[in-house]
C-alpha cells in the first residue's frame, strides 16, 4: 500500500493495500480502514474507528478521537463511518459516549465541508451535506439528505429531518421539519416546503403539492399543533411523504420549528 515515508501508522491500524496514506498522517490503534480510501495529508485518523471503502479524508482533519464530554473517562467508544464520504479541511468527527449509545456515526455519499463539527454520539444520515462550520452539539440526528447550511448550529438532542434545507447561520434548537426550509434572521422557522431540492430527487409534482398542503395546514391555518395534525390525519389519503412528516412532529422531544 502507498504509505508516504512521513506518515506515523500503528501497527495495530488495518489498512488495505487499496488505501493510501500521505504525508504526515497519523494513524493510532484500533483503526479500520475500508478500500480504497485516502488521506490526502496531515490527517489524524484516532480509534477506535471503522471506515467503509471509498472514503477521501482531506488535510488538517481530525477523526476518531476523543469527545469533548467531561463525563468521558477513556471508555472504548467508537465512530463508525459508512461509504463514498468527502471529509474536507480541518473537520473533527468524535467518538461516541457511554451515556449516548457509545457510537457516533456517517452514512454513505456525505460531503462534510471545512471546519465542521460532528460531536460525540450524533447520527449523519446518507447523502447529506454540512456546509463549512456547520456545527453538530452531541446526540444530534440528521437524517438522509439533509442539507446544514454553512455556520449553522444545531443544539444536543435535536432533530433534522429528512430532505430539509437549512440556511446559513441558522441557531437551531428544535427539531427541524422534514421536507422543509428553514433559517433565520432573527429566530429560526420553517419557510415552507424544499420544493427545488424535492424536484432534484425525482419528487413528483404530486407529491410536493401534498406537502405544500400539509404545510399550509400546519403554518397558515392558525391551528396549533396539534390541532393541525388531527385535521391532516382526518383528511385521508395523505400519502407516505406526509404520514412521515406526522410521525416526525408527534416523536419529537425537544419541539419543532414551525
Amino acid at each position: 500500500m502507498p504509505i508516504h515515508p512521513t506518515a506515523i501508522v500503528d501497527s495495530g491500524a488495518r489498512v488495505p493495500s487499496s488505501s493510501s496514506i500521505g504525508p504526515y498522517c497519523v494513524v493510532g490503534p484500533d483503526v479500520e480502514m475500508g478500500e480504497h480510501c485516502e488521506l490526502l495529508s496531515h490527517v489524524v485518523l484516532g480509534g477506535p474507528t471503522r471506515l467503509g471503502s471509498h472514503n477521501r479524508i482531506f488535510p488538517f482533519a481530525s477523526v476518531g478521537l476523543e469527545p469533548q464530554d467531561l463525563k468521558f473517562k477513556g471508555e472504548p467508544t467508537l465512530l463508525e463511518i459508512g461509504d463514498h464520504n468527502l471529509i474536507r479541511e480541518f473537520v473533527t468527527l468524535h467518538r461516541g459516549t457511554p451515556g449516548g449509545g457509545g457510537v457516533t456515526r456517517i452514512g454513505s455519499h456525505t460531503l462534510i465541508m471545512a471546519y465542521s463539527h460532528v460531536a460525540h454520539d450524533c447520527i449523519v444520515g446518507d447523502h447529506c451535506i454540512l456546509a463549512n462550520a456547520a456545527t453538530l452539539a452531541g446526540h444530534v440526528t440528521i437524517e438522509e439528505w439533509a442539507v446544514v447550511g454553512a455556520f449553522s448550529a444545531v443544539h444536543q438532542y435535536a432533530r433534522v429531518g429528512t430532505h430539509a434545507y437549512i440556511g446559513g447561520g441558522t441557531i437551531l434548537t428544535r427539531d427541524v421539519l422534514p421536507f422543509s426550509k428553514t433559517s433565520a434572521a432573527r429566530e429560526a422557522r420553517a419557510y415552507g416546503v424544499n420544493s427545488t431540492g424535492l424536484e432534484r430527487r425525482g419528487f413528483s409534482k404530486e407529491r410536493i403539492q401534498k406537502l405544500h398542503h400539509a404545510f399550509k395546514v400546519l403554518q397558515a391555518s392558525k391551528l396549533n399543533t396539534s390541532q393541525a395534525l388531527e385535521r391532516l390525519k382526518s383528511e385521508g389519503d395523505l400519502g407516505e411523504d406526509v404520514a412521515l412528516l406526522l410521525r416526525f412532529i408527534e416523536a419529537s422531544e425537544r419541539g419543532i420549528i414551525k
